[in-house]
């Protein structure tokens, strides 16, 4: 089933459950794939969107709220924290499984040992065998912290 029939599905589920926190999170969602459909649009590509492209649209979704989780927490405002956290709890089942540190380590271990060695090279070479991996954990496992 693709992801957009998923997603209509359990935004009509939640809406008759009455769980308004999660309908409003999945119209959020809906309308945010919807902006990046106009924007392929006005780029001359009328096609609708693949199930990769709704899936990089979360996975922005899922980084801008994890990034003010963190500011939130750093100026001490739990609150916003906590909203944030709850949105980031509807979102995440819709994502594939995050890769694992040990996955990250192997594939960069593979990449060094076929002769790539800078950064932004590992960097991208990484990233495309990685799909579902973390710029920010890859960074971290190239730079050895």
């Amino acid at each position: 089933m693709p992801i957009l029939d998923k997603i209509g599905q359990d935004l009509k589920e939640s809406m008759k459950g009455g769980n308004h926190e999660r309908s409003g999170v999945l119209r959020f969602l809906l309308s945010q794939v919807h902006n990046r459909e106009i924007e392929k649009r006005g780029k001359g590509d009328s096609s609708p969107l693949t199930d990769e492209e709704v899936l990089d649209v979360f996975k922005k979704e899922v980084k801008k709220r994890k990034e003010s989780i963190e500011l939130f927490n750093k100026g001490g405002r739990k609150d916003l924290s906590d909203k944030e956290v709850s949105e980031l709890v509807h979102i995440t089942p819709y994502l594939p499984a995050a890769v694992t540190r040990e996955e990250i380590e192997k594939v960069v271990a593979e990449l060094r040992a076929e002769g790539v060695t800078d950064f932004p090279a590992l960097m991208k070479a990484a990233l495309a065998r990685l799909k579902n991996a973390e710029g920010g954990e890859v960074a971290k496992v190239i730079k050895g912290a």
